[in-house]
């Protein structure tokens, strides 16, 4: 490893291997993994999160990176510009440019802010609740440039308080430890009030999952919602009464919300009173596969039934598990779908591509006893951008089935 010659910083150099593939980062792959890097003792000297000049095998740049020798993602791409200053400025650039995009899409400041390297902020996720900003710093860089961000962030937005939420899988993989915490202005009083989809849904921002609520799905259960009019609705996995309540603002007769969190359903049950349907809703708490056995030992029946649970398969290593939890899902939630009725069933697994989610799915509903036509394939919302070069960044798959009579 060398210095940069001529630069005016003296970042250090980290380079490819001679037979690791340089074309991948220059056609937009934002990734350098542990093997494709020279790891030298300089190398592994480096600070988790430090900047670096990422060079090919023939030592030209490639653009400037942040590494962490503790992860398997070695380097992020950060800038094309090996010159690049990461500052308040160069957020508050990138800031803008998500922005832009996010007030073109919705009238209300409640979405994804920051879609992570699909807004050009690896490991990077920002979610807006009107004054609120939910940021999580899931790679060590973001981390030790956290106050920058911060103060980008409230310059370009306006918010008035900014929450950190240091917690999940991703913080453990770059060795980052968990909090929870106010990193400018105050902490919010209570749950926030969000307005999607014609519902208002109550949002954790402090004890929830997550950032309190998912803005992923809003496009598929507004979908949803147009299959809803007059129909009882079953929402498994509900969380704060994610297709619950837009079913309900949608025309629902009825809606029933399954959860295992106590806490979420008393957020569901809060929402459906605000949004003036709380007589039409019901909560049951439980581990989703034994209330669906249950529901389908009592001869439950239901015009539309909608499974989005969370991620059976985060990784290759759980593919196959989590393709047999998926069809199991299908197989239990197919007999409660009633004659001419609906199944929507979703996956936010990166490693369960469509195609294999799909055929799980297919064959969890013929092995419970029923067939079905697919009418719909929903992806995440536009707030939530997918890196053509990144397949990472396209996780969420939403399946609509139409079931035979």
């Amino acid at each position: 490893m060398s210095e940069v010659e001529g630069s005016l910083r003296s970042l250090p150099v980290v380079r490819l291997k001679p037979k690791a593939e340089a074309r991948a980062i220059r056609h937009g792959f934002p990734w350098v993994y542990a093997d494709e890097l020279v790891t030298d003792r300089r190398t592994q000297g480096l600070a988790p999160g430090a900047l670096a000049v990422l060079e090919d095998g023939d030592r030209r740049p490639l653009g400037l990176v942040t590494v962490n020798v503790k992860s398997k993602i070695i380097a992020r791409m950060l800038d094309r510009d090996p010159d690049a200053v990461i500052d308040q400025t160069w957020f508050a650039q990138r800031l803008g440019r998500a922005l832009a995009h996010r007030a073109r899409l919705y009238p209300d400041p409640f979405y994804r802010l920051v879609h992570a390297e699909s807004d050009g902020l690896p490991g990077v996720v920002i979610d807006r609740f009107g004054d609120v900003a939910v940021i999580q710093p899931n790679a060590a860089w973001a981390e030790a440039h956290l106050s920058d961000l911060v103060a980008a962030l409230v310059s370009v937005t306006g918010v008035a308080s900014g929450i950190k939420n240091g917690s999940g899988r991703s913080r453990g993989l770059e060795g980052l430890a968990e909090e929870v915490l106010v990193s400018h202005g105050t902490a919010p009083v209570g749950p926030i009030l969000v307005p999607m989809n014609g519902a208002t849904y109550m949002a954790d921002l402090l004890g929830g999952q997550k950032t309190g609520l998912f803005f992923d799905q809003r496009e598929n259960q507004a979908f949803a919602a147009r299959l809803a009019r007059g129909a009882t609705v079953l929402d498994m996995f509900s969380h704060v009464g994610g297709f619950a309540l837009a079913a309900l603002a949608g025309g629902a007769s009825t809606a029933l919300a399954v959860d295992a969190s106590a806490a979420a359903l008393a957020l569901a049950s809060q929402g459906a009173k605000a949004s003036g349907f709380g007589d039409r809703f019901a909560t049951r708490q439980g581990d989703a596969f034994e209330v669906l056995e249950a529901l389908g030992a009592e001869g439950a029946r239901f015009d539309l039934v909608v499974c989005d649970p969370p991620a059976f398969a985060p990784a290759k290593p759980a593919l196959e598990a989590g393709l047999r939890a998926y069809e199991r899902i299908a197989r239990l939630a197919a007999p409660l779908v009633a004659p001419g009725g609906y199944l929507v069933l979703c996956s936010c697994s990166h490693a369960a591509d469509l195609h294999a989610f799909r055929n799980a799915s297919a064959r969890g509903i013929g092995r419970g006893g029923r067939r079905g036509q697919i009418i719909h394939t929903g992806f995440a919302g536009p707030d939530h951008p997918v890196l053509p070069q990144l397949a990472e960044s396209s996780y969420l798959k939403a399946l609509a089935f139409r079931l035979d009579g």
